[in-house]
């Protein structure tokens, strides 16, 4: 599937699994955030509409133009950080490098790497508008 020209509802129809819609203020500036932090494949982008991909997964942004319609809009709140209470992990992806990345293109790192107990070397980071992305791997 070509995900750059692919229409709407070709490209609904092909979406599978679990989905996850991120809702922002420009969808190519964050699209692009997250692709260049994490290393993911940018898809498509522009300021409304913005497709990232990671290990096979797709993931979605809408601007709060393009999403006005939605109920949801509704309840967005007007000052950053947006995305309080999700956590996105992205796994196989470096902290390391994700955290100097991040800094460097305008995020904030609200965790500093470290090694945790479960298993993972992780990072967790602040988009420009608060959402937050947790770089994790597997400990060796």
């Amino acid at each position: 599937m070509d995900y750059a020209t692919v229409g709407g509802a070709a490209l609904g129809r092909s979406l599978t699994g679990v989905g996850l819609n991120i809702l922002t203020r420009d969808a190519g500036a964050l699209a692009r955030f997250v692709s260049e932090v994490f290393g993911l494949t940018l898809l498509r982008e522009s300021r409304d509409f913005a497709l990232v991909q990671h290990q096979g997964q797709i993931i979605q942004f809408h601007s709060d133009a393009a999403f006005a319609g939605h109920p949801l809009y509704a309840l967005l709140p007007e000052n950053p950080p947006r995305g309080t209470g999700v956590q996105i992990y992205l796994f196989n992806t470096d902290p390391d490098a994700s955290a100097v990345r991040a800094e460097a293109l305008g995020g904030s790192l609200l965790e500093l790497p470290r090694d945790k107990p479960h298993g993972l070397r992780e990072a967790t980071i602040l988009s420009p508008e608060g959402h937050a992305f947790t770089s994790a791997k597997i400990l060796e």
